[in-house]
């Protein structure tokens, strides 16, 4: 027992990273992630085909792959050659990459709303952007808390993935532990870290969905 909160210190240093990826990742993916649904959507045949080819290329190729192509690869491409250090390189591909995957979610999201939702917004006046805000977004959002409770369980999972940039996770740290001290308990206590932020996540949605169930009523 005593072993086990000894390494609450180095764990929790590593789940901190964690959290801050999740976190970033979260801010810069969810607002992109709608932007992309709605050029997803639009009428402009160029600008919904664009969009529609990066969604399938980055939910069809594996994370750890655009991870590593970022750090590794970034530099080499004409034009941009960009060397990004090792975090700002993780958030880099986990924003787009989860990008894809809210953008899927808030298209059809947005879709799942009723038409004449729109025919009544437009006899009141309003615009598409007025209707868009005012109308669609907010029962977008009811209907798509589900899936973006799996999806953000999800994230914080795959955060464990950047290990292979030598960042110093909740993972890697346990990891690093278990060869010192030749026990796999650190990876026990690991697992109750991720077990601790996904309850919460769980809860934080369950809330809302109770929240926004009262609305149906």
């Amino acid at each position: 027992m005593d072993y086990a909160l000894s390494l609450l210190g180095p764990l929790g240093q590593g789940a901190l990273v964690t959290l801050k990826l999740f976190v970033i990742t979260l801010v810069l993916a969810v607002p992109l992630g709608l932007v992309l649904a709605l050029a997803r959507l639009s009428r402009l045949k160029l600008l919904s085909a664009g969009v529609n080819g990066y969604i399938w290329l980055m939910r069809g190729t594996p994370l750890m792959l655009q991870m590593l192509f970022i750090y590794f690869a970034l530099p080499f491409v004409p034009v941009i050659g960009v060397r990004l250090p090792d975090f700002p390189a993780a958030v880099a591909a986990f924003a787009l990459n989860y990008a894809a995957y809210f953008a899927e979610i808030f298209r059809a999201g947005i879709q799942s709303v009723d038409r004449g939702q729109y025919e009544a917004a437009k006899v009141l006046g309003m615009n598409y952007g007025q209707t868009m805000r005012r109308v669609v977004l907010p029962q977008m959002v009811r209907n798509i808390l589900p899936p973006m409770s799996n999806e953000t369980i999800t994230l914080v999972k795959d955060t464990s993935l950047i290990y292979v940039l030598a960042l110093n996770d909740l993972l890697r740290a346990a990891r690093g532990i278990v060869q010192r001290d030749f026990t796999t308990t650190p990876f026990i206590v690991a697992a109750a870290f991720y077990l601790v932020m996904t309850l919460v996540l769980t809860w934080a949605f369950q809330r809302l969905e109770q929240r926004y169930a009262k609305f149906d009523q």
